[in-house]
């Protein structure tokens, strides 16, 4: 509940909001934003700060604007519109999207176009404000997209609420090296595959379960006894866990669960009369399958893989190995293309070709084998 008079409460995943008037209207009726916070001094500070800015910036003045004829609009700083369009990601988005976004505007964004009107930005060549930044700095290609789409998203917030004409950010084309990934070979699989069940304990089932699945690190991190039909064989992908940043810490992370980032990755995985019987003997009165009463830790997966590595003499390998691993090996046993697609929970079959197939120096052998009798069947055809 609200203190009385100052509209400061608690939310239901505990942060705290404050909410304020902007001082305009739209449809006639009076505008009210919000600010957020970890504890409730924080937030009351906060609100006090956007209202001594909002005082300065939200004066109405007549601003000509490329393309949109002569229109008075707001005189309205970058940095209040990314404000407003981070408060809506949050309503709208996954927190870990929020925590994402915030992170790209505060590192990226604030410094270079915060404090830009944003009926100047074309005019004071963003674009070439903001490829000198990213230019300038040692930033994969993936983050230098993720910056643009933030970028681009605030400027079409901008663009419904204050109707002003901002152009899109376009990234320059840059030659991409195409990304190599590796699996597990054949020796290297029998090998771990030998050590698994030598001694079956918790962490080498949830290995085995991969295996077999192909399920991500975090999907297998946050599955429940109540996810599995051993009647039907199947387990049913419901959520997630990871590892993000808090809001206003450079270094502080907690661990959250969630659903799983698209439609398409919650979905259902037939599973073999093997690998369920390993599961049932591993049952047990928790709520979660390798974690007890609580999701188990990434991390504390991700490091008993590399014990288990070294005590099957496998070099160290990244967790998601697993997961090529196992597309490869449907492909290379005849599953469809499209069946293995729904299986990872992809929303594109070109996802699973172009990054998770990848067929062995034996599967490419084999098919090339296949070439003498084809071309003997010409042969004899012409003779």
């Amino acid at each position: 509940m609200a203190r009385h008079g100052e509209s400061i409460w608690k939310r239901k995943d505990g942060r705290w909001e404050a909410r304020y008037r902007t001082g305009g209207e739209e449809r006639g009726r009076k505008t009210y934003h919000s600010v957020y916070g970890n504890t409730y001094d924080e937030v009351k500070e906060k609100r006090i700060a956007a209202i001594q800015a909002a005082e300065k910036v939200l004066g109405y003045e007549a601003v000509c604007v490329p393309n949109t004829g002569n229109e008075p609009i707001p005189r309205i700083l970058f940095s209040e519109a990314a404000r407003q369009w981070l408060t809506k990601t949050a309503d709208r988005r996954k927190y870990s999207t929020y925590v994402k976004y915030s992170n790209i505007y505060r590192l990226h964004l604030e410094e270079v176009l915060g404090s830009c009107l944003l009926s100047d930005i074309s005019d004071l060549g963003f674009q070439k404000k903001i490829s000198d930044h990213l230019s300038g700095s040692n930033l994969s290609d993936s983050v230098k997209k993720s910056v643009c789409c933030v970028a681009n998203q605030i400027f079409t917030f901008a663009a419904r609420e204050y109707s002003v004409l901002i152009p899109v950010l376009k990234l320059e084309a840059t030659k991409q090296e195409k990304w190599s990934v590796e699996i597990l070979k054949k020796n290297e699989q029998s090998r771990l595959l030998a050590c698994i069940y030598e001694s079956l304990d918790l962490f080498k089932v949830a290995l085995l379960l991969c295996l077999y699945t192909g399920i991500r690190l975090g999907e297998l991190c946050a599955l429940k006894w109540t996810d599995f039909d051993f009647n039907d064989k199947t387990v049913t992908v419901n959520r997630t866990v990871q590892r993000i940043a808090v809001e206003g810490y450079m270094t502080k992370t907690i661990l959250m669960e969630s659903i799983p980032k698209s439609s398409s990755s919650r979905r259902t995985i037939p599973l073999t009369d093997e690998i369920l019987e390993v599961l049932k003997k591993l049952k047990r009165d928790k709520t979660y399958v390798f974690g007890g009463d609580s999701p188990l830790e990434p991390r504390t997966m991700q490091y008993r893989f590399q014990k288990i590595l070294r005590e099957a003499e496998v070099d160290n390998r990244n967790f998601h190995i697993l997961r090529h691993t196992f597309a490869t090996n449907c492909v290379e046993s005849g599953m469809d293309i499209k069946t293995l697609s729904v299986i990872l929970g992809h929303s594109d079959v070109k996802v699973t070709l172009n990054r998770y197939v990848h067929p062995t120096m034996d599967s490419r052998r084999r098919q090339m084998e296949r070439l003498p009798v084809f071309y003997g069947q010409i042969y004899g055809q012409e003779t």
